[in-house]
């Protein structure tokens, strides 16, 4: 995983040409959020994730590019606190469990509940279904319409289908991040 974890640091060096970014890793409980932190720090992935109380913060420097790295819980009475995390950073990432179908409705809601915060408006939104390398995932496509992305207008929105797991797709979603310049 290597390439992953270059191609994260190419794409954040890129998107936002400086040498210090901050992300905001946001969405709904056992969805891959730590997982996905994991995988860009360590550049490996681990089956026994230990679910996030409130949040998690690492700072990771790569060559010329810190990155600090919010890991904000997904269960519901933590969800209130979503906009202090996100607020000021570069961008959010909301990772969405692509099997899990029950929750989409609640994603979509919770999702644009935080992007209707008058403090992160024009802040850039990358979203990660995850889980793509199991059978029954929801294509990006499906994803983009269930989550409502199309109506997202004030500020750059980008949806992958990946998996912190398996690789599956994940190195050309990473090689598009890393050739996008804003």
């Amino acid at each position: 995983m290597p390439g992953f974890f270059t191609s994260v640091f190419q794409w954040i060096s890129g998107l936002f040409w400086s040498k210090q970014c901050e992300l905001a890793v946001v969405g709904l409980q056992a969805s891959g959020k730590t997982s996905f932190v994991n995988v860009i720090t360590s550049g490996q992935w681990s089956e026994g994730v230990v679910p996030t109380v409130a949040f998690n913060f690492r700072k990771i420097r790569r060559g010329n590019v810190t990155m600090k790295v919010w890991d904000v819980a997904g269960q519901p009475k933590f969800r209130s606190m979503w906009e202090r995390y996100c607020n000021g950073v570069d961008a959010i990432v909301f990772v969405v469990d692509s099997l899990d179908k029950d929750r989409f409705n609640t994603a979509r809601f919770e999702l644009h509940q935080l992007l209707g915060q008058p403090t992160l408006s024009g802040v850039p939104l990358l979203v990660l279904g995850n889980k793509n390398d199991l059978e029954g995932c929801t294509p990006v496509n499906e994803l983009i319409k269930i989550l409502q992305l199309d109506r997202i207008s004030d500020r750059p929105v980008s949806c992958y289908s990946c998996s912190m797991k398996s690789q599956h797709n994940l190195d050309i979603v990473l090689e598009w991040l890393s050739n996008r310049g804003h």
